[in-house]
């Protein structure tokens, strides 16, 4: 029993080989075989032994492939551009070969920008298909094909987020002025003032309203309410 428990623990201890999740999550999208991901896993396992360049005579003892059926995998991981063949230099200054899964790593780094990329966008697009919503809320009925054209071009030619398009049509329903045009004023006052983000306007509103304290206050005696209106429109430097 004791030789049992020994063997067990001598078992548990021993070093595990550290595959990336994400290589889980993404080869079979990549086009890697499952046996071609087997052969990877067996490689990174004799990486970890600093065993850098395996014959296939090495991965057919640990596999239930022949060396000639590893040799044929490894070289399509090869054109499929998932491996390589590097140089190295020992200690006594002797050139050698070796692995190198760097391009595997790489690609998958990639089809991960892409992934995150193409959910960042899917996300834009959901936030301006709720502008156009909140539009059609706030004028209460469907916007024509000449309003959806305006909005679009604000996101498009202008360049502006839909933080910042929804801000000003919040402006515009405090200003009690809702229209595209009145809208399309603010949002060229806030780009010739290099007004991009929410913050920025809040902060640019609060000075407003700070100066106008300091200039209404002597003059009575009840304090200016820190919402008051801002007219963009009508601001004088």
């Amino acid at each position: 029993m004791n030789n049992d428990y020994n063997r067990l623990r001598s078992w548990t201890q021993q070093r595990h080989v550290t595959v990336p999740h994400f290589f889980f999550q993404t080869y079979k999208e990549l086009g890697i075989l499952d046996d071609e991901a087997v052969l990877i896993m067996h490689l990174l396992s004799f990486f970890e032994e600093s065993i850098e360049f395996p014959t296939p005579e090495d991965l057919a003892k640990r596999t239930s492939f022949t060396a000639n059926d590893i040799t044929i995998r490894i070289q399509r991981i090869l054109q499929k551009g998932f491996l390589e063949i590097t140089q190295g230099v020992d200690n006594n200054g002797m050139i050698f070969e070796k692995y190198s899964l760097y391009p595997l790593w790489e690609r998958i780094m990639q089809l991960l920008d892409q992934k995150a990329m193409a959910k960042s966008e899917m996300s834009a697009k959901n936030d301006e298909g709720e502008i156009f919503t909140m539009f059609e809320q706030e004028f209460g009925r469907l916007l024509s094909p000449m309003e959806i054209e305006t909005i679009s071009m604000w996101f498009d030619k202008d360049g502006h987020t839909p933080a910042i398009i929804k801000a000003a049509l919040k402006e515009a329903v405090v200003a009690g002025k809702i229209s595209l045009r009145y809208i399309d004023r603010i949002l060229f006052e806030w780009k010739k003032k290099n007004i991009t983000s929410v913050k920025q306007i809040e902060q640019h509103a609060e000075q407003f309203r700070s100066r106008s304290v300091q200039v209404i206050q002597p003059a009575h005696e009840q304090p200016v309410k820190s919402g008051m209106f801002y007219n963009w429109l009508d601001e004088r430097e």
